[in-house]
């Protein structure tokens, strides 16, 4: 069985292109994973790519940017080539077959929406009044 979950940060935003021929979605990106054990000299992380497709890779794209968290489960693919000067190049990476989102588009977002709530000015345009049991929610980070 070929089978791997990651739980890490996106070192940069992902890259969104479309197939040649089939315009089939195929998103990549690089997952930064913090090592459990360090090790002198070593790393604190692995840096690992990821490529993901279809509905699943246009979502990632849309809705995810450097630094968020995500959890990432698919297989590992492993390949290898020859480049231009003639030496064999290998190369592994996780075709994901889900990608899910971890923490909030933007924690500083969120705090300052929740002071403007609690001193009477409500997000979203709309007025549920200053006795009310009513918290208005932002659903601006859902991805669906």
């Amino acid at each position: 069985m070929n089978k791997a979950v990651l739980v890490g940060r996106l070192t940069k935003d992902p890259e969104l292109n479309f197939g040649k021929g089939n315009g089939v979605a195929v998103t990549k990106f690089t997952l930064a994973v913090n090592r459990r054990f360090k090790r002198e000299g070593q790393p604190e992380a692995d840096f690992i790519p990821v490529v993901v497709f279809g509905k699943q890779a246009e979502a990632t794209a849309n809705y995810m940017s450097k630094g968020r968290l995500v959890s990432v489960s698919g297989s590992i693919q492993t390949s290898n080539y020859e480049n231009k000067e003639g030496n064999r190049v290998y190369k592994t990476e996780i075709l994901a077959d889900e990608v899910d989102f971890l923490d909030s588009k933007n924690k500083e977002s969120n705090s300052s929406n929740s002071n403007s709530n609690q001193s009477g000015n409500n997000s979203g345009g709309h007025d549920f009044g200053s006795n009310s049991d009513v918290t208005p929610i932002d659903d601006g980070d859902i991805p669906f």
